[in-house]
């Protein structure tokens, strides 16, 4: 996981030996015995993981925990040796999809770590659920095994399931409110409900009620930071329920499914400015208790986007998972866990607030090169990518001491001290 810490930049494909490896190269070879060693299991890697996720949510003040889903594609158009890419769409568009189950603290918004991940290959579906031979299904259909799943997961507090409009199906909301999971998902705004006993599409309900919305009577309206600059956000909640048949997609084409009628908050949410001009709107589904208000479950959705900046994280603005030449799928999963608790090393230095963390996000922001507002705190690419340059510093010191460096530089290069 060090080595992961240690290779994020976007030229580094292979893994940087550390102080304690003679080569590069026999970093290399270790790591690929690793990840093609058959008694190397998913299941196992991602045992510490859930154990960091299980021990912060001890320590977290909320009453729920918020499991996120969503999913990432890997693409590989150039990489001629991997033979069990999937093709998604077209014949040019390959790679592995990932599913990912990212936990947050429903409280502060905190990413605390992954639970689940399912690769898809062309040979099949990997995952890190124990015992299981998955089917490759559509990404919904994926949903209920890892809401069913999540109950052996032991996190000691409620769960509620967030998803973004790719969810928005009737029969699956059907399905996991029959089996008893908690869920929010971002509706489209075609969809009818029925409301007051009319039968309505979102979006007219939502040019209805567009008078009533006001800021929240919990407290001051929520404050977001968008790209117009600052703005409010205003919740409204009404009651509607589903009753129309279910699409059910079969060999033969859709087919409908009556099912008995759902009745569920919808939250109706907006970011509007100091302009008074509305730059966002929200529309959630969701059969969370009602003792959790409209404003908190709204702060919930919005914090979806940490399973977006984590997958971010994988990719271009940090470990470049692109770019990696594992040549099959089940190695490239086996690094996705171990690069994911590099990211969790990253999430947790972030929120310590102590005088000595804020002291060292200070020097990993500066060793990173990257440049942020004033009074901004640093990213996670930021501080993954200092750690970087931080490690290499330590790996290097390990060996040679800072005055014979000094002494070389002076010698070689008088004039770079000179201009410092």
């Amino acid at each position: 996981m060090k080595e992961h810490l240690h290779s994020v930049n976007r030229a580094v494909t292979g893994l940087s030996a550390l102080a304690s490896t003679a080569q590069p190269m026999a970093s290399t070879k270790a790591m690929y015995r690793f990840l093609n060693n058959d008694e190397t299991v998913l299941p196992a890697l991602i045992e510490p993981a859930q154990e960091a996720v299980r021990d912060a949510l001890t320590r977290s003040t909320a009453e729920v925990a918020l499991v996120v889903h969503d999913w990432c594609m890997f693409s590989f158009r150039t990489h001629t040796s991997k033979d069990d890419l999937f093709r998604r769409s077209h014949d040019k568009d390959l790679g592995y999809d990932l599913g990912s189950a990212l936990v947050v603290d429903a409280d502060s918004g905190r990413p605390l770590g992954p639970m689940e991940f399912r690769l898809q290959t062309a040979r099949g579906m990997l995952t890190t659920r124990p015992h299981t031979d998955l089917e490759p299904v559509a990404h919904i259909d994926e949903i209920l095994g890892v809401m069913d799943d999540s109950r052996r997961w032991n996190l000691g507090k409620p769960l509620v399931h967030i998803i973004d409009r790719e969810a928005d199906s009737v029969g699956h909301y059907r399905a996991w409110h029959a089996a008893g999971h908690r869920f929010l998902v971002r509706a489209k705004d075609d969809r009818i409900v029925r409301w007051k006993g009319e039968a309505i599409t979102l979006k007219a309900l939502q040019n209805r009620l567009d008078a009533d919305f006001a800021d929240p009577p919990e407290g001051p309206a929520l404050v977001a930071q968008s790209k117009f600059g600052p703005a409010k956000v205003q919740v409204l909640e009404v009651e509607v329920v589903l009753e129309r048949p279910a699409l059910t997609r079969t060999d033969t084409g859709r087919v409908q499914t009556a099912g008995p009628p759902l009745t569920l908050r919808l939250i109706l949410t907006r970011v509007v400015t100091a302009d008074g001009v509305v730059r966002a709107r929200w529309l959630l589904f969701t059969n969370v208790d009602a003792e959790h208000t409209a404003v908190e479950v709204a702060q919930w959705y919005a914090w979806r986007w940490r399973i977006e900046s984590y997958h971010k994280l994988l990719k271009t603005a940090g470990m470049n998972a692109e770019e990696w030449q594992q040549e099959c799928g089940e190695a490239f999963a086996k690094r996705l866990v171990i690069a994911s608790m590099a990211c969790l090393t990253v999430w947790h230095l972030q929120e310590d607030a102590s005088v000595e963390a804020e002291r060292l996000k200070g020097i990993l922001q500066r060793l990173s090169g990257r440049q942020k507002k004033h009074k901004k705190p640093p990213t996670a690419p930021a501080l993954l990518a200092g750690l970087e340059k931080l490690l290499a510093v330590l790996d290097l010191l390990e060996t040679e001491s800072l005055e014979d460096i000094v002494d070389l530089i002076r010698r070689c290069l008088p004039r770079l001290l000179n201009s410092s």
